[in-house]
C-alpha cells in the first residue's frame, strides 16, 4: 500500500540534491541581506539613536529563554523603576535569517529605553549548513523561537521589578518578518496585548509572482524550480515544484506568510519598503498594505521610491517613517 508521503527508492537521489540545492538558494539570496541591513545615517537620525550608559538604566545580557547555544535576549531596563506598568519593545535583528545578532540594535534599544520602555532584543538559530546539510533553521523555527521567548522577556522583566502591560514588536528585514508574523499570527497566545508593530523591508508573503527580483515570476522550469528551493528553504519544509505550478504552495506557506493573518484584531502598523529592493520583493510589501486597508488596521506604509533593501535614498520619506514610529510608540504605548 502507497501512502501520500511514501517517496520511490529511485527518487530519494533526486530528493536529496533538491534540498541541498534549497539550501544553497537560500544562503546566497538570503545571505546578501547581511550586508544591506538599514542603517540610519543622516543627521537627524541621533533623535532615534542612543548609545548605551548606566543613566539610561540598567542592562541585562544573555539572559536565557531555551536550550539553543542562540535562546537568549537582552533585556533594558529604564532608570525609573517606580512605575506601576511599563511597555515592552522587542526589537528583532536583521541579517537575512543567515546573520545578525541582537548586539546590532543597542542604540535603536538604548533609544527605546531612554524614552521608558523596557527594551528587549533576542536572537534566534540562524539558518546555516556545513558540508551541504543544513542546521534545521529556517523561519519557520525562528518564529516558533520568538513566541517562546517572549513569554520569558516578559518574566524577567517582572522579576527585575518591571511589570509589563502592554507590547510593541518590531524589527529590521528579517527581524520585521518575524516580528510581523508574531504580531498578525501570535498575538493572540501573547502574555499581554500587542498593541503594535514596525520596521522596514521584511517579507510578508510568498507569490512567486510578486518574487519578480529572483525571476520566480518566470513560466520556466527554472524558475519553477528556484521558487521550490527557496520557500522550501523558508519554510523548513519540502516544496515540490508540482506545488508551485498549481498554487498549492500558497497554503504551505501561509504559516510564515504575516500578511495572510491581518484580521480587524491585527495591532496598529508602521512600515517602510523602497521600490528598488532586490532582495525582499517589493510587490510582496503591496499585499501587505492593501491586507491592512481592507482590514480597516491604523497603519502608516512608507514607500522609498529611489531606494533598495537599506532604504538609501530618500532621506525626507525615511525622516517620516521614524516619526511615525516615535508618534504610534506615543499614541498606542504612553508612558505614563
Amino acid at each position: 500500500m502507497k501512502t501520500k508521503n511514501s517517496v520511490k527508492p529511485e527518487k530519494k537521489k533526486g530528493r536529496g540534491m533538491f534540498v541541498l540545492i534549497s539550501i544553497a538558494v537560500f544562503i546566497i539570496f538570503f545571505g546578501i541581506g547581511a550586508a544591506s541591513k538599514f542603517l540610519i545615517t543622516p543627521s537627524w537620525a541621533k533623535e532615534y539613536s542612543v548609545a548605551w550608559s548606566d543613566e539610561i538604566g540598567t542592562l541585562k545580557l544573555d539572559l536565557p529563554y531555551g536550550e539553543g547555544e542562540a535562546n537568549k535576549f537582552d533585556l533594558y531596563l529604564p532608570k525609573d523603576n517606580s512605575r506601576e506598568a511599563y511597555g515592552l519593545v522587542v526589537y528583532l535583528h536583521a541579517g537575512g535569517f543567515t546573520s545578525g545578532d541582537k548586539s546590532g540594535d543597542r542604540e535603536m534599544l538604548s533609544w527605546l529605553c531612554s524614552k521608558g520602555y523596557v527594551g528587549a532584543g533576542i536572537n534566534y538559530t540562524l539558518f546555516a549548513e556545513l558540508n551541504g546539510i543544513s542546521n534545521g533553521a529556517s523561519v519557520s523555527t525562528q518564529a516558533d523561537e520568538i513566541k517562546a521567548a517572549i513569554p520569558k522577556v516578559i518574566e524577567a522583566a517582572e522579576a527585575a521589578g518591571y511589570p509589563i502591560d502592554k507590547m510593541a514588536v518590531a524589527g529590521g528585514s528579517a527581524g520585521h518578518a518575524l516580528a510581523m508574523i508574531y504580531a498578525y499570527r501570535d498575538a493572540a497566545e501573547a502574555p499581554v496585548p500587542v498593541v503594535l508593530t514596525f520596521g522596514a523591508v521584511g517579507p510578508s508573503c510568498f507569490y512567486r509572482e510578486d518574487w519578480d527580483n529572483y525571476g520566480f515570476d518566470r513560466e520556466t522550469e527554472e524558475s519553477f524550480q528556484g521558487a521550490a528551493g527557496i520557500f522550501s528553504a523558508m519554510l523548513g519544509e519540502m516544496i515540490s515544484v508540482e506545488e508551485i505550478k498549481d498554487g498549492s504552495y500558497i497554503e504551505r506557506m501561509k504559516p510564515i506568510s504575516s500578511a495572510a493573518y491581518i484580521t480587524p484584531d491585527a495591532p496598529p502598523t508602521v512600515a517602510a519598503y523602497g521600490t528598488h529592493d532586490r532582495i525582499q520583493p517589493f510587490k510582496a510589501s503591496l499585499r501587505l498594505r492593501d491586507a491592512l486597508e481592507e482590514n480597516g488596521v491604523d497603519y502608516k506604509y512608507f514607500e522609498l521610491p529611489h531606494s533598495g533593501h537599506g532604504l538609501q535614498n530618500d532621506n525626507a520619506i525615511q525622516r517620516q517613517w521614524s516619526e511615525a514610529i516615535d508618534e504610534y510608540l506615543d499614541k498606542y504605548m504612553p508612558v505614563e
